[in-house]
C-alpha cells in the first residue's frame, strides 16, 4: 500500500532473502534485529516515520522481557536517529482493567515508545480479521474443523473485530497526522460482536452449518490445551490469546472516527475479504509461497491458510519450451502421463455424483487458452513455456487446483525444473477428511504424472533429433 502511494519504503527484517523478492524498487530491505541495538541504526538513518508492528508472543522465554527490550532498543535508536514519529499498532482493553499479560504488555510497549521522546500515534485493535492474524487463525481452524462445538464461556464475551485492510488504512493516515494530535487511538470495526458471532461469520461465508453449546467448566488453560490439538496454534501462544480474548476488547473512545478519514467495514465483509484476499494472494505463485514459508511438507503437505497444499518438482535436461510442451498437451486424447485408468475410473464417479466428468475433453490436442477446458479441469491460468493452472470443475468437497511451473534451471538453460502443485481448499470436517483420505493416492497419481511428463519430454527430444534440422515442420529451432 506504501509502494501504491509513492512513499519510499526501508523494511527491517532478519531474514532479508526471503523479504525481497516481494518488495519493488525503490523499497530498500536491511538486515537487522530488534533485539540487537546496534542492527537498528543503519535501519532508521533517513527515516521520516517508522513503524512499529512486533511483538515476541510466540518466544519460548518471558514474552513480556523481550517485548519490553525491543520497545526500548527501538525507541532509542528512532530518538538517535532523527526519527519524526513511530507509529504503532497495539491491543485494545482498558488500563483499569485486570489486563492478560498479553494485553498488558501491549500498553507498556507503547509507553515505552512514548518515553523515548519521539511523537507515537498507537492504535489499540481489537481482533484483526485477516490472513495471518493468530485471532482470525484460530477461528478459521475451529470452524474447519469442528462442525460442532462445545464452547467456553469466553466465546460470548464481546468485542469489535477490525478488517485488516481498515487496519492498514489508518496506518497509512497516520502518516499525515500533525504531530500535536499523535496520541492513542482505539480503532474497531463497525460491529459489536463475539467470538461465536465471528465463527458464525464465517461459517456463512464458507457455506457450511456451525452448533456450539456453550459450558461453563472450560478454563483458559484447558482450551488453550484443546486449541493446541485441534488448530495450527501451539499452545502457549493460544494460552496467551485466550486470557486476552476473556476481556471485552470494544471502542470506548471515538477519536480514531472523528480525526481519521477511515469508515471501518463490518464483520461479514471483513470476513469476505479476507477470504477473497486469500484468493488473490495464493493465486500468483505456490513456488514463492513454499520458499518463503519455510514450511517443512508433512503428512497431507503442507497448509496455507484453509489450503491443503502437495508440492513436488523434477529436473530435466531440456531448456523450459520444451519441458512445458507436454503439459500443454495433457488430458483429453493425450491423457494425463500415467494412472490413465484411474483418471477414467474418477471420471465415472464423478458422472455418477452429476458432475462433468471427463467427456469434455479439449478443444485443442495442443494449444490451450484461458478459460479451456481440460476433462473436469479448465484453465485458470496460462504464461506460455513457464505456467498452467487448473481449476477442478468435478464434484470435491472444496475447491481444488492443479498447477505446473517450469523454470530454467542452470546458466545456460539446458535444462529445467518443473514444479508439480496440487491445492485443495476444504469445506469443513468432510472436506478435509477426503484429502486426507485421497492424499496416498495422490502420490501415487501424481508423482507418476510428474514422472511420466519427464518421459513424454525424452520422447519429444529425441523425435525433434531424428527428424533433423532441415525436416519440414521441424521445432529444432525451439530446442
Amino acid at each position: 500500500m506504501l509502494e501504491r502511494q509513492g512513499y519510499r519504503v526501508r523494511c527491517l527484517a532478519r531474514r532479508p532473502e526471503i523479504l525481497t523478492p516481494k518488495t519493488h524498487p525503490p523499497t530498500e530491505v536491511v538486515a537487522g534485529d530488534i533485539l540487537d541495538r546496534d542492527s537498528l541504526d543503519t535501519a532508521l538513518r533517513g527515516i521520516e516515520a517508522a513503524y512499529y508492528l512486533v511483538h515476541s508472543m510466540g518466544s519460548t522465554g518471558s514474552f513480556e522481557e523481550a517485548d519490553r527490550q525491543a520497545a526500548k532498543n527501538f525507541g532509542d535508536a528512532a530518538k538517535a536517529a532523527g526519527v519524526g514519529r513511530i507509529i504503532y499498532l497495539g491491543g485494545l482493553g482498558r488500563s483499569e482493567d485486570a489486563l492478560s499479560p498479553h494485553l498488558r504488555s501491549r500498553h507498556e510497549v507503547g509507553e515505552i515508545l512514548r518515553r523515548s521522546g519521539v511523537p507515537v500515534v498507537e492504535f489499540r485493535a481489537s481482533i484483526v480479521v485477516g490472513p495471518g492474524s493468530l485471532s482470525f487463525e484460530m477461528i478459521r481452524s475451529l470452524v474447519e474443523r469442528l462442525p460442532f462445538m462445545i464452547t467456553p464461556t469466553w466465546v460470548n464475551v464481546p468485542a469489535q473485530p477490525i478488517a485488516v485492510d481498515d487496519v492498514l488504512a489508518y496506518l497509512v493516515a497516520a502518516l499525515q497526522l500533525p504531530v500535536a494530535q499523535c496520541r492513542v487511538y482505539e480503532i474497531g470495526g463497525a460491529d459489536q460482536v463475539s467470538y461465536a458471532d465471528i465463527m458464525r461469520a464465517y461459517a456463512r461465508q464458507r457455506g457450511m452449518r456451525l452448533r456450539m453449546i456453550s459450558v461453563p467448566v472450560l478454563t483458559p488453560y484447558l482450551s488453550s490445551l484443546w486449541l493446541g490439538l485441534v488448530t495450527p496454534l501451539y499452545a502457549r501462544i493460544g494460552r496467551k490469546l485466550i486470557e486476552s480474548i476473556i476481556h471485552s476488547t470494544v471502542v470506548r473512545d471515538d477519536a480514531a472516527l472523528t480525526t481519521f478519514p477511515v469508515r471501518p467495514m463490518g464483520i461479514d465483509e471483513a470476513v469476505r475479504r479476507a477470504l477473497a484476499s486469500e484468493d488473490l494472494q495464493y493465486a500468483t505463485r505456490w513456488s514463492d509461497a513454499l520458499s518463503s514459508s519455510g514450511a517443512v511438507p508433512t503428512w497431507g503437505g503442507v497448509q496455507f491458510g484453509s489450503r491443503l497444499v502437495d508440492s513436488r518438482t523434477l529436473t530435466v535436461a531440456a531448456p523450459p519450451a520444451v519441458a512445458f510442451a507436454p503439459i500443454q498437451r495433457i488430458g483429453g486424447d493425450t491423457g494425463w502421463y500415467a494412472w490413465n485408468g484411474l483418471w477414467r475410473l474418477r471420471g465415472f464417479l464423478d458422472l455418477l455424483a452429476g458432475g462433468v466428468g471427463l467427456r469434455r475433453g479439449r478443444p485443442s490436442p495442443t494449444a490451450l487458452r484461458v478459460g479451456d477446458t481440460v476433462d473436469f479441469w479448465r484453465v485458470e491460468a496460462l504464461e506460455p513455456d513457464r505456467r498452467l493452472r487448473l481449476i477442478a470443475e468435478m464434484k470435491v468437497p472444496g475447491r481444488a487446483w492443479l498447477e505446473f511451473e517450469v523454470t530454467a534451471d542452470g546458466g545456460d538453460g539446458s535444462s529445467s525444473t518443473i514444479r508439480q502443485t496440487a491445492v485443495f481448499d476444504p469445506v469443513g470436517l468432510f472436506g478435509r477428511a477426503y484429502w486426507y483420505a485421497l492424499f496416498p493416492l495422490h502420490q501415487l497419481v501424481f508423482g507418476g504424472m510428474l514422472k511420466g511428463i519427464a518421459r513424454q519430454i525424452a520422447v519429444d527430444r529425441a523425435i525433434a533429433v531424428d527428424r533433423g534440422p532441415n525436416h519440414s515442420g521441424s521445432s529444432s529451432e525451439s530446442l
